[in-house]
């Protein structure tokens, strides 16, 4: 299959960096460095689209649905990496978010030659955690090219999925296939074609963005508090605590005695200590309102 690079801005030569070999080691990270400032401005860029993305997902998961992640090589490893990050997070389910990678669980750590060549198993990959028109699909490729990514979105259209791409060239086969196009055009790589570094980021960010938008909007934080932590390590227990003492202005015993009540539920704990209300009728109050702490507090009134 011939493949022609020569169109796509994540493949062209960036002339801030065309003699970095040749600078000391400060000069050639400060050409690194005034790149990366470039990123977060390309993202700015795409706020109303990752908006559309995070609404849709966000009413996935209130339905019921899944946010599934899929790409190839640098991409699909973030894309794992955000899906991954989720639960510890969030207490959210482990499959409510998902990462695949072209190549399987062994492409994570090492690359497995020419599976992103392969359309028919993006598709496949879907088939096998039966993925439906509750899910929603972010094929992730700064390319916005690749072939396994592109097999996994016509399949998701063709269920009558919502399908997002995040791309870092515009006007590419992924743009074409999804219904939000998310595409924050970094330019040029410091080292020609590495697009794990300007592009890379650009992603992580833009994926950051999808799941905590989301997570906000499913009632996940208060405030900006991370109210759903579970408590699986010493700091985890600790962060418990912390959160439950800012989100009610108690005092740390308080908080402690509200988290062993609720078996270390930090929403109950807080709902608890805001409304006076014991861990039983707490914990009916958040389940009657779906997890929302403001709008409990507010019933309780």
């Amino acid at each position: 299959m011939k493949i022609d690079l020569t169109e796509l801005v994540t493949e062209s030569r960036n002339n801030a960096s065309q003699a970095i070999d040749m600078l000391t080691t400060i000069d050639m990270l400060k050409v690194i460095n005034n790149e990366d400032k470039k990123v977060a401005l390309a993202v700015e860029q795409t706020l109303p689209a990752i908006a559309q993305a995070v609404d849709a997902i966000s009413n996935a998961f209130q339905n019921g649905g899944r946010l599934i992640y899929i790409g190839a090589g640098t991409s699909g490893r973030l894309g794992i990496l955000d899906a991954s990050e989720c639960p510890p997070t969030y207490g959210s389910a482990p499959e409510q978010v998902v990462g695949l990678i072209a190549g399987g669980h062994q492409a994570i750590l090492k690359a497995v030659e020419n599976a992103e060549d392969n359309a028919e198993m993006g598709a496949e990959d879907l088939q096998a955690i039966g993925f439906s028109d509750r899910d929603v699909l972010v094929g992730i490729a700064a390319s916005g090219r690749t072939p396994y990514v592109l097999g996994a979105m016509a399949y998701a259209r063709s269920v009558n999925a919502t399908v997002a791409c995040v791309s870092c060239n515009p006007q590419s086969p992924m743009t074409a296939a999804a219904d939000i196009v998310i595409t924050p055009v970094v330019g040029a790589e410091v080292v020609t074609g590495s697009s794990r570094m300007k592009a890379g980021t650009a992603q992580k960010l833009v994926l950051n963005m999808l799941t905590t938008g989301a997570m906000i909007r499913i009632g996940k934080i208060y405030g900006n508090l991370m109210v759903d932590v579970e408590a699986t390590n010493a700091k985890l227990v600790e962060r418990q605590k912390q959160i439950v003492m800012q989100a009610t202005e108690c005092d740390r015993e308080q908080a402690e005695i509200a988290l062993t009540a609720c078996n270390g539920h930090c929403k109950t704990a807080i709902v608890m200590i805001l409304t006076g209300i014991d861990n039983v009728a707490a914990t009916a109050l958040l389940q009657q309102n779906k997890g929302y702490i403001r709008a409990a507090i507010a019933k309780n009134s």
